[in-house]
């Protein structure tokens, strides 16, 4: 996962992107969360690999990997 996640504070305000490459992680959870599937991405997106989102869900479910989680709605 670390070679398909960089942090750069050069790129998109150092927010996770994809490769170095100005695709934000939450970009690419947000589009899985609306229903497009991955072929949907691969296609719209072509610079973008299966790997790259098989890894932006890896990246967020280890961010879930937490002791504690407030209420959302608070």
């Amino acid at each position: 996962m670390s070679d398909r996640i960089t942090v750069d504070p050069l790129v998109c305000h150092g927010k996770p992107c994809i490769r170095g490459l100005r695709y934000p992680v939450e970009n690419v959870l947000e589009w899985l969360a609306s229903g497009m599937t991955t072929e949907e991405i691969l296609a719209d997106y072509n610079d973008l690999e299966r790997e790259d989102i098989l890894a932006a869900l890896s990246y967020a479910a280890r961010l879930t990997h937490i002791k504690r989680l407030d209420r959302l709605d608070a």
